[in-house]
């Protein structure tokens, strides 16, 4: 599978990490217009999908005050496009986005055993 970079999602894309969502344990039960309004109000986005299709199989957000810290929040990967390389791959576009390299400290919300990230 192919991947692409992603800065903002489409309809359909919002449909794919809701889709997402409802397969894990920490996310199920969020709703479609939930996420909708999450993504209005979150300025700094990063996903890959697939080059072909266009679905959505990894997504980060962050919030941040671009100035002291930034938070990454919801690192998910669609089940079946894990062992690819895709968290790290996130997390490493989130660090390397230009409007947050002036931030002191850019810090993941995960569990303990994830923090490897």
């Amino acid at each position: 599978m192919r991947f692409e970079r992603i800065e903002q999602l489409t309809d359909c894309q919002n449909n794919d990490l809701h889709r997402m969502y409802q397969e894990e344990w920490w996310t199920k039960g969020r709703g479609l217009e939930d996420i909708r309004r999450m993504l209005e109000h979150t300025k700094v986005t990063v996903g890959f999908c697939d080059t072909e299709s266009k679905c959505l199989i990894a997504f980060a957000r962050v919030l941040t005050d671009y100035v002291y810290k930034a938070l990454v929040l919801d690192v998910i990967v669609e089940g079946g496009s894990r062992g690819q390389g895709l968290a790290r791959a996130l997390m490493d576009a989130v660090v390397g986005r230009r409007s947050l390299a002036s931030v002191s400290h850019i810090e993941l919300y995960c569990r303990p055993e994830l923090a490897s990230l």
